[in-house]
């Protein structure tokens, strides 16, 4: 065990070296991401609570995309009481309207996963499996949500991944110019050491759940 232990630790420092950590999580998020139609509702996956990287980072692209759709009715789905502002759902419902969304909003406040919460909004809000739907979610999250609502019935699908943007200034420095001391590599022209390497085994983590949870609705023919 030890040792299949230390053989994985060694594969997952190596392949983050390379660019399949982003490829796989690219690959993911662009599932089914290109769209004729005009949606007719936006449907956000809620993510984390607010404020949280996941939650927010879908508010920010489930804003723009409605913006640019405003007929469109939004969807937000995410467990909360709508009678209280403080709430994940409603503070989710507050970001959006802050950043100028004048949209309708239903809202699914009961599912727990994916797959629950693909079925109250089938059961309550978009009953008509035709209609047109746009999901934001994460990139590594897009595949299997676009999987699970088909698996129910809805025909027009597209994907929405709530991708990351790199900072346009790469931060490179010369330690000479900083002082310190001076057995200590200069890594500061190096954006695959500093930044890279540590992204990548980040998704590494997120794919390895990503993968394991796909398998885990196939088991369950929820996809």
């Amino acid at each position: 065990m030890l040792f299949s232990s230390g053989v994985a630790l060694v594969l997952a420092l190596i392949i983050s070296f390379t660019s399949w950590p982003y490829w796989g999580v690219y690959h993911l998020g662009h599932y089914q991401s290109e769209y004729q139609f005009e949606p007719e509702y936006i449907v956000v996956m809620g993510g984390s609570g607010v404020p949280s990287a996941t939650a927010l980072i879908r508010t920010y692209h489930a804003a723009v995309i409605a913006q640019k759709h405003p007929q469109a009715k939004v969807v937000i789905a995410l467990p909360g009481n709508l009678l209280d502002s403080l709430s994940d759902i409603k503070k989710m419902e507050a970001e959006m309207i802050r950043r100028g969304v004048q949209n309708d909003f239903k809202f699914e406040f009961e599912g727990t996963n994916t797959r629950s919460q693909a079925l109250k909004i089938k059961a309550e809000i978009i009953t008509n499996p035709n209609a047109p739907i746009l999901i934001v979610s994460s990139p590594e999250h897009m595949y299997r949500c676009i999987k699970v609502f088909r698996k129910l019935g809805y025909r027009n699908l597209a994907s929405w991944p709530a991708f990351e943007q790199d900072l346009t200034d790469e931060l490179l420095y010369d330690n000479s110019e900083l002082g310190g001391n001076q057995f200590v590599p200069n890594v500061g022209n190096s954006k695959q050491f500093r930044y890279q390497f540590w992204n990548h085994l980040k998704y590494e983590i997120d794919l390895l759940r990503e993968y394991f949870a796909i398998a885990y609705y196939y088991i369950n023919n929820w996809i």
